[in-house]
């Protein structure tokens, strides 16, 4: 007989838990003094706040492709993940949260830090318990594993109350293999696969978009092989970045509001559009009253509710995308579209000069952002990995880093959750010491996290943290500049000197504000044996392009 909260991590022991992130207080208290006696066979990271052990938390599962977990106390504390649920749900991330929660006999009477989290987290949660008993601790997180990492992944909470924690019980540990009305995989229709697969056979300008379903189903090769044998051309979502290389013949760029000019204007050419584990967000689609009118839709998606939810499609194929992707390769036949190709490269041509030009290669006036990233590429492992949180500086890194290998991308992705870069990087980074993880920041979004660099000094993660400062919040000044005649209503910032802080917490910090000393400062960065701060200062009103206004077709991307 032992203490529920000897359960707990036993429990979260048995699920191969490598690290939890979080953050003590009264309610969970009896789990903390538990984790005390199993400091060699679990990894607990004290966070500075319980936002930042929940992005943590994401950070490390969307590297490991493993289930991260948070811990947090009842009331402020498990409040404080609400963000991050939301944000894991909607990027489909892989969570197991467990929050305390006051004694079952107090529960509805206005307790000190007492609060509904079952229902406060239920909108933001792919599944969510409260505990109240011992018995009932070991089914739950069992449980809650299962379901946050099978089909498509998501966050879950489980609420446990104090006397569940103090009270004794039997461990016997059960992993859930399955749940009586949920069925997270099906099985793919064969005349869907020969449908496509005859439209794909018959298009003469197929276009494929390819998102993060591609990651979570780990069917990168066959993505691969797909391209390879019918020479289609492939454009990548933000979160579906590094799945394919981009080197690849087929490749031809990003898509969406800030994605390249190519895969935007000729989305309402195409004859027949392939989505693969993508889910036509707003961000992609623009107006949807304009958006691939022309084209036979093919989408292959593991999630039902995504199926004809934004975009009707002609053959839905609802299924596992690594399995309806390995079935689709040996339905298509072998192909080439040398002249539909050529129109994207013209395009990416008018691109390189209009844009790319300035942004990479700038040589005189002040620094621009995208220099950053191109030397950053320069100097960078091919497995390293990029962090960013949200903002003008998120579309410059993912528009010009370099991405070799899969796994690389971490980002907020459809909650575009400021602050959340510096404790995802210090949970990719923990997954793995000896990979480069580069996080690249704006100087609004640092600031409400910044106090994670307290726990980036305490780990000694080797994180590279990249400030690109402008002084604003350059995504909104930038709309308020184009849209709102240059009213800058209250996007200017006074920022305090970073360099102090960083250095505060024992970090090594450099800032640059002339493009002599910028290269020298990069390489620096990414040798030093350890946590690295660089604050570059760049140009204040600096914009990003191109850009989809809102409201605008994808046609109706602009250059400038």
């Amino acid at each position: 007989m032992i203490r529920g909260a000897d359960i707990v991590v036993r429990s979260l022991i048995a699920e191969n838990a490598e690290y939890i992130f979080g953050y003590p207080g009264g309610a969970i208290m009896p789990v903390y003094d538990a984790l005390y006696d199993y400091a060699d066979q679990v990894k607990h990271v004290l966070t500075r706040h319980e936002q930042g052990a929940i992005h943590a938390a994401q950070g490390y599962a969307r590297v490991s492709g493993k289930v991260g977990v948070a811990l947090a106390t009842s009331g402020p504390g498990a409040t404080n993940l609400i963000t991050g649920l939301a944000d894991a749900l909607i990027d489909s991330t892989p969570l197991v949260c467990i929050t305390g929660q006051v004694a079952a006999h107090l529960l509805g009477t206005d307790a000190f830090q007492e609060t509904d989290m079952v229902g406060i987290s239920m909108p933001g949660t792919k599944w969510n318990i409260q505990v109240r008993s011992v018995e009932e601790i070991a089914p739950a997180i069992a449980k809650g594993f299962h379901i946050a990492r099978s089909g498509r992944p998501g966050p879950v909470l489980i609420d446990i109350t104090k006397n569940a924690q103090v009270e004794f019980g039997e461990f016997n540990y059960v992993p859930c293999l399955g749940i009586r009305s949920y069925r997270p995989y099906v099985t793919i229709e064969m005349p869907k696969i020969q449908a496509a697969a005859t439209l794909i056979n018959e298009s003469e300008r197929p276009f494929v978009l390819f998102g993060q379903g591609v990651v979570i189903g780990k069917a990168e090769e066959e993505l691969k092989s797909f391209l390879d044998k019918t020479g289609i051309p492939a454009a990548s979502t933000l979160l579906g970045s590094g799945s394919l290389p981009e080197s690849h013949p087929s490749y031809v760029g990003k898509l969406g509001m800030h994605g390249n000019y190519a895969p935007n204007m000729l989305t309402n050419k195409c004859d027949v559009l392939i989505a693969i584990g993508m889910r036509f967000d707003d961000r992609v689609t623009g107006d949807l009253r304009r958006y691939a009118k022309q084209a036979k839709v093919i989408h292959l998606e593991l999630d039902p509710a995504e199926i004809n939810k934004n975009v009707k499609c002609t053959v839905p194929i609802l299924g596992d995308c690594k399995q309806s992707l390995s079935m689709l390769i040996e339905a298509v036949k072998p192909n080439s579209h040398p002249e539909w190709m050529q129109r994207f490269r013209e395009f990416e041509n008018e691109e390189r000069e209009a844009v790319m030009g300035k942004d990479l290669y700038a040589t005189q006036g002040g620094l621009h952002m995208g220099e950053v990233i191109r030397l950053i590429n320069q100097y960078k492992e091919d497995d390293a990995v990029l962090v960013t949180d949200v903002g003008q500086h998120q579309m410059i890194a993912w528009r010009y880093f370099d991405y070799k290998k899969t796994r690389t991308q971490v980002t907020s992705g459809g909650l575009g959750t400021m602050g959340f870069a510096l404790p995802a990087a210090l949970g990719a980074q923990l997954h793995n010491y000896n990979r480069q993880v580069i996080c690249v920041v704006g100087d609004g979004g640092i600031q409400m996290t910044i106090q994670e660099l307290g726990t980036i000094m305490q780990t000694k993660a080797p994180v590279k943290v990249v400030l690109l400062n402008n002084n604003y919040l350059g995504m909104v000044r930038q709309w308020q500049q184009m849209f709102f005649d240059k009213r800058y209503s209250f996007t200017e910032l006074e920022n305090p000197d970073f360099i102090k802080i960083a250095e505060a917490y024992n970090i090594k910090a450099v800032k640059v504000t002339e493009r002599e000393y910028l290269s020298e400062a990069v390489a620096q960065m990414l040798i030093h044996d350890g946590p690295f701060f660089l604050e570059v200062v760049v140009e204040k009103e600096d914009n990003v392009f191109p850009m989809i206004a809102t409201g605008c077709s994808v046609e109706e991307v602009r250059l400038s």
